[in-house]
């Protein structure tokens, strides 16, 4: 018998979010049962730093889920960042969800951070020794990029964190085949966000990998019935190529559509934002509300 695939709902903190407000909003996903809340990496705002996000979140629940969406690995150095997720790992077992990214989205961001060479060999490199130093105890490592000695971070996780990345790109979908353990995308229709999902099977078969069926995941926006004229032109930059009402919901109603044609193309997994100015306090009452009941 086939095991059900899971689907699961979690809220995407955005650039509006003030630290005074994180509070509020990790109790009030706790009280309400929400799976997960998710932290983005948005330097030039007042958006809190996502591993320190994380670690805050955790420290107030027992049961709420933290993650990246995303953060960015490359220009990190990843030992380091080994030890934060093990850190976490050990504090709040089975609730650390990272995902990772090759850039900023936001282009003024970039330049911080630097890497020793051409980007996307970097965060492949940077992939293998996380995944090794997470995995193991004493790792050698001689890279193009990175050396390390005698490597270990304590305690390792009692289980694998999974790491999941982000991208669509083809480039993209092949380093997730190939070293990722699930996919969170964004800004894809449900044929193309399908695609992808197939691609990435794909490229996980021929290096003689497997990515769980229900590690496929799409970062989504909804509006409060109308979507700003500001949200549509940033998603049209991003995707100029799509119509933007196609990727951004306006309210609710067009959010659940959408949901139903990502599940049909073999998505589960979906962290959910506002698309723009939004109550905060309406925002959540109504993820709980309409997603909540959508889980399995």
């Amino acid at each position: 018998m086939t095991e059900e695939v899971k689907i699961r709902f979690g809220v995407g903190l955005g650039a509006d979010t003030e630290p005074s407000e994180l509070d509020g909003i990790v109790d009030h996903l706790e009280s309400a049962g929400v799976d997960s809340v998710w932290f983005s990496e948005l330097v030039y705002t007042p958006a809190v730093d996502p591993f320190i996000g994380m670690a805050y979140a955790l420290s107030r629940t027992r049961r709420l889920k933290v993650g990246t969406s995303v953060a960015i690995l490359p220009g990190r150095h990843p030992v380091l960042v080994a030890k934060q997720l093990a850190s976490l790992a050990a504090l709040a077992p089975k609730r650390v969800l990272p995902a990772f990214g090759l850039h900023s989205a936001i282009p003024e961001e970039r330049d911080v951070f630097v890497v020793p060479g051409r980007r996307a060999a970097v965060f492949d490199e940077a992939l293998q020794l996380l995944r090794s130093v997470l995995g193991r105890d004493d790792v050698s490592f001689d890279g193009d990029y990175f050396t390390v000695r005698s490597a270990r971070v304590q305690p390792l996780p009692s289980r694998p964190i999974d790491v999941w990345l982000g991208g669509s790109a083809p480039a993209a979908l092949r380093r997730v085949g190939r070293l990722g353990d699930g996919w969170l995308g964004s800004f894809l229709t449900p044929a193309e966000a399908g695609a992808a999902r197939a691609r990435i099977q794909h490229e996980a078969a021929a290096a003689g990998r497997e990515i769980e069926p229900d590690h496929f995941g799409l970062s989504l926006a909804v509006g409060d019935g109308t979507v700003s004229d500001d949200v549509l032109g940033a998603v049209r930059r991003r995707r100029p190529d799509v119509d933007p009402t196609e990727l951004v919901a306006a309210d609710w109603p067009a959010l659940h559509r959408q949901l139903d044609a990502y599940l049909a193309a073999g998505l589960s997994k979906f962290v959910v934002r506002p698309a723009g100015a939004m109550d905060r306090e309406v925002f959540l009452g109504r993820f709980v509300d309409e997603l909540l009941p959508r889980q399995n």
